[in-house]
């Protein structure tokens, strides 16, 4: 069964763009994992500090080897210091089938 994802950061403002280029560096890199079924990052157009990924993953496993990758650990490491608050993760169902 796939996993779907939704993800939310809240950048500092005076970290906007590093905040945008840290994740723009994992759309790519997560897209090419073999469990990764869609990977979309969006960006606030009335809050600039919003970014938003859609994440949909092949199963629990596929998510959890995403999880294990050094480009994540290092996300996990370094960006604390660019958000306001800790990311907020959705665990979601698709309803409009």
């Amino acid at each position: 069964m796939p996993i779907n994802l939704t993800v939310v950061f809240k950048s500092k403002p005076e970290h906007i763009e590093d905040v945008r280029a840290m994740l723009l560096n994992l759309v790519e890199k997560s897209r090419e994992e073999k469990a990764c079924l869609q990977y979309d990052l969006h960006h606030g157009t009335k809050n600039p500090e919003i970014f938003i990924f859609h994440e949909i993953w092949e199963s629990q496993e596929g998510l959890d080897l995403h999880d294990q990758q050094p480009y994540i650990k290092k996300l996990v490491a370094e960006i604390p210091a660019l958000i306001q608050e800790p990311a907020a993760i959705y665990h979601t169902e698709l309803l409009n089938l």
